[in-house]
């Protein structure tokens, strides 16, 4: 592969990172996936609708199966950013912001 193909290829590998760090307008301020979920609360308000659930963790044994490892917690959260703009659903892995979308 030639130094300008690798090139291209890892631009457009931060490129579709960038596109799914998806970014949101909430007020005066921007909200971002780098937020904390108090951060966030405290920019857009309390989700309309807030729903969680625990999940199994799973890792691999020695044997080649699985095994339970752990659990997390999983909460989906969901802004209404009003009739112009589309609503916000937000996840949360133990704590942490992972994503961020437009409802569909």
């Amino acid at each position: 592969m030639s130094k300008s193909s690798i090139v291209l290829f890892l631009g457009l590998g931060v490129l579709a990172a960038a596109a799914h760090a998806e970014t949101f307008q909430c007020g005066q301020r921007i909200a971002s996936p780098e937020m904390s979920v108090d951060e966030l609360i405290a920019a857009c308000g309390d989700p309309t609708h807030r729903s969680v659930e625990t999940v199994d963790v799973y890792g691999h044994s020695a044997s080649g199966g699985r095994i339970k490892t752990g659990s997390s917690t999983v909460e989906t959260l969901t802004f209404d950013r009003g009739n112009t703009a589309s609503a916000m659903v937000v996840t949360v892995v133990d704590g942490r912001i992972k994503s961020m979308e437009r409802a569909k």
